[in-house]
């Protein structure tokens, strides 16, 4: 925790603040993230995405503590795990923990059946959908396929998704240590823009032509550009210095 808070309050006033989103903390660590603020003693409160590991219950307490903290810690965004089925009875206790200011962020469980109607409903409820792209197991890594058929419903639902886990670079890529193969966040911007335009999706996804992705992406108008970001709104990362090298590489930074 003391290294993160570092990290991010450096990288927060450093040259590439622009691409920083809130910081992510487990509520099982809040109270550690509390701690080493304090010492810190940031010159404003730091941006904050509560990520609830202690199970819907634990979400009152843990904006009360943060409530407590303001000149620590700004909410900005809640993200949770749903339950296996995603019903409305749940999605609407979500809707009645969490103050309508704050984005709200729900991953249904990704299998066989109901995966796609479960992210319609968050997005009914006025929550953001979030696709899980990695973990410690080969099954925790969703095949081009299921990304695009994500893709398909998420740029019709009109309210943004998130991304988190697995997408560390920029270009689509096999980790040499674990043999699995990482979805790119580039990769990502780009499909979401073709599934807006009605362009191939899939082959996006799948490609590891760095170049050839940074070019699509710049050449992108403006109105393209507000287009995706609207859809593909964030994605979470263990790095800001990774990804900036990526993008600097690619000359899109």
């Amino acid at each position: 925790m003391p290294d993160a808070v570092a990290a991010h309050l450096a990288a927060r006033g450093g040259e590439f603040a622009g691409v920083l989103g809130p910081m992510l903390c487990q509520a099982s660590r809040l109270a550690e993230l509390i701690t080493e603020l304090a010492k810190a003693k940031p010159a404003e409160p730091v941006a904050l995405s509560l990520v609830c590991d202690t199970g819907l219950g634990g979400v009152p307490k843990a904006l009360s503590i943060i409530e407590g903290r303001q000149e620590l810690l700004a909410l900005r965004m809640v993200e949770m795990p749903a339950p296996s089925d995603v019903d409305d009875i749940w999605l609407e206790r979500v809707s009645e923990f969490v103050p309508e200011d704050i984005v709200r962020v729900v991953e249904p469980r990704r299998g066989p059946n109901g995966w796609l109607e479960g992210i319609k409903r968050v997005a009914e409820h006025g929550c953001w959908p979030k696709l899980r792209c990695g973990g410690q197991t080969a099954e925790s890594f969703p095949s081009v396929d299921v990304v695009s058929d994500f893709l398909a419903v998420a740029s019709t639902l009109g309210v943004p998704f998130k991304v988190t886990a697995g997408v560390h670079e920029a270009v689509r890529h096999t980790d040499e240590e674990t043999g699995f193969t990482h979805h790119g966040f580039l990769n990502l911007l780009v499909a979401t823009a073709r599934s807006l335009s009605g362009g191939n999706v899939r082959e996006a996804l799948g490609s590891t032509d760095g170049e050839a992705l940074a070019s699509e992406a710049g050449s992108l108008s403006d109105d393209a550009a507000n287009a995706v970001r609207d859809v593909f709104a964030s994605y979470g990362s263990s790095s800001l210095s990774g990804p900036v090298a990526d993008l600097e590489g690619l000359g899109l930074l």
